[in-house]
């Protein structure tokens, strides 16, 4: 069973380094938006074993946000060979996310 791995500013980098794709979840524990997708990345980190899933508390991690122009949450950020190429807004459907898992 795979689940998303919680990162912080500290970890971040690495993580990203040393896994070949990457979707990473930026939240927060008030947005009702977050907490809708939440289920979402959930399954599809038990699905997608060769893709892992982070979630980045913004409330808790601000260097990360900033770095990427995190202006609005959920964003997902999406990684491949540690390049960002990828990035939604909202509270997207899983359909959604999966066609842009297919482009990792």
């Amino acid at each position: 069973m795979s689940k998303p791995v919680e990162v912080t500013d500290a970890s971040f980098d690495e993580f990203v380094k040393n896994n070949p794709k990457v979707v990473v979840d930026c939240w927060a524990a008030w947005c009702a938006p977050c907490r809708m997708l939440t289920p979402i990345i959930d399954e599809l980190a038990e699905e997608k074993v060769d893709v892992k899933f982070a979630k980045l508390d913004v409330d808790k991690n601000r260097a990360v946000p900033q770095r990427y122009g995190i202006m609005s949450i959920p964003t997902l950020l999406y990684f491949k060979d540690g390049q960002l190429v990828d990035k939604t807004l909202g509270a997207l459907p899983k359909a959604a996310i999966e066609s842009r898992l297919a482009n990792l």
